[in-house]
């Protein structure tokens, strides 16, 4: 099993001088300083499915391997001209799997039906549907192309050629062409496991007691589960309190557990922001104050060689940047290629006068063609990340919002969840 060298402690080093890092830029410089932590194995095809390939795949075989019929019809060789033809039957038939025995006649036809093989001096098939059998013969109007009908030897996938590359999330799709190649069981890298903790004080799970000033954690169950859709192991770590010690102690079996760490809260430099501190304390601390709505700090670093995504504690923005930020990282971290959000243009169904110098995503939803934003912009309503089925994307330009306009709009499915 091979294991990845680790990251190095200024994988997350701001250049000298920057501040407010646009979102472009916090993307360009994630996707180039991070690599893969995750080792490798080898598993079989039936349990590959979502796993992350290792290595690129080559065909083991071609795909057809053999030149066949792509109908039930009649085979015979070359092109057929215009008008009515009379041809003789040969004896016999091709079959999936079964070879027709011998060579077919020049001027003669054979039965062969869908998959088979085409016999010897067979090139060009007609559809069963477009002749009249008669007694050891056949009666059809051409014309016909050479080649009709007929799918060629290795017109998908040539042995030897490169069947997926390397960092591909198999799909069901992609077990069939590797299936029908001839491959058994591919190289992927082991699953990526992510340590989720939430932090504060007045945090409580659902179903405790609660005082006035306390609040249910909703960041821990939604980043557990949008984990589980991105194809990671999710690991929970639960909640600690504003304390420097409990929190050292929880970071440390984290770092023991899983791969890369996910916290919510504490992220900014607030007297109880505990895990900016402790990051600033191991050396391995960076504030990006990302220039986006909403969102803004994302504190990075590395703790017992593990990277920690410090996401703000507000549950709206901590999943914005779950999205936007986190998920391609920990994509690359998992072996997997860079990977952009799948959006597309689509007309706005509500106005807004966007101010410039930082990237806005509002919650959205399509409905008769258009994009509707939820009513609130407000950071605090976790309704509307349910109310909502992607975000529109406004760039770090000044925008004066129309109906009708066209935005970016990204489903939730464009992020992998």
């Amino acid at each position: 099993m091979l294991a990845p060298p680790p990251l190095r402690n200024d994988c997350f080093a701001l250049p000298a001088g920057v501040s407010w890092t646009p979102v472009d830029d916090a993307l360009a410089m994630l996707r180039d300083r991070l690599s893969v932590v995750t080792g490798v194995e080898q598993v079989a095809l039936g349990a590959a499915l979502g796993r992350v390939l290792a290595a690129d795949v080559t065909a083991a075989r071609s795909n057809p391997p053999l030149a066949n019929s792509a109908v039930d019809g009649y085979g015979f060789a070359g092109a057929i001209p215009k008008g009515a033809h009379v041809m003789p039957v040969a004896t016999g038939r091709a079959a999936a799997g079964g070879a027709f025995e011998g060579i077919v006649p020049a001027g003669m036809a054979v039965r062969v039906l869908t998959g088979a093989a085409l016999p010897e001096g067979v090139e060009t098939v007609i559809l069963q549907e477009d002749v009249t059998v008669g007694d050891n013969e056949i009666a059809f109007y051409g014309p016909l192309k050479a080649g009709a009908n007929t799918r060629e030897a290795g017109e998908d996938v040539v042995a030897g050629d490169l069947a997926l590359p390397k960092g591909r999330v198999l799909t069901a799709a992609d077990l069939a062409l590797l299936s029908a190649v001839g491959v058994a069981q591919v190289a992927v890298h082991q699953r990526l496991r992510v340590a989720v903790l939430s932090t504060g004080d007045e945090l409580v799970e659902p179903g405790q007691a609660v005082s006035p000033g306390s609040v249910f954690d909703a960041n821990r169950p939604m980043l557990l589960a949008i984990l589980g859709q991105f194809g990671f192991v999710p690991v929970d770590m639960g909640r600690v309190p504003d304390d420097r010690a409990a929190l050292r102690l929880r970071l440390d079996q984290a770092a023991e557990q899983a791969d890369v760490i996910l916290t919510s809260g504490g992220a900014s430099a607030g007297d109880e922001d505990h895990v900016s501190a402790l990051l600033q304390e191991a050396g391995a601390m960076q504030e990006w104050r990302i220039a986006v709505k909403p969102g803004r700090p994302l504190a990075l670093g590395l703790w017992g060689g593990k990277p920690v995504f410090g996401l703000p504690g507000n549950p709206v923005a901590a999943m914005v940047c779950t999205l936007v930020f986190a998920r391609p990282a920990m994509g690359v971290l998992a072996g997997m290629a860079w990977q952009e959000p799948q959006g597309f243009e689509i007309p706005a169904a509500f106005e807004k006068r966007k101010k410039p110098g930082r990237r806005e995503y509002l919650r959205a939803r399509i409905r008769n063609g258009r994009a509707e934003v939820f009513a609130s912009e407000g950071s605090g309503r976790i309704s509307g990340l349910s109310w909502a089925e992607g975000l529109v994307e406004l760039g770090d330009e000044e925008r004066d919002i129309q109906p009708g306009d066209m935005v970016r709009y990204i489903p939730y499915a464009g992020f992998g969840v």
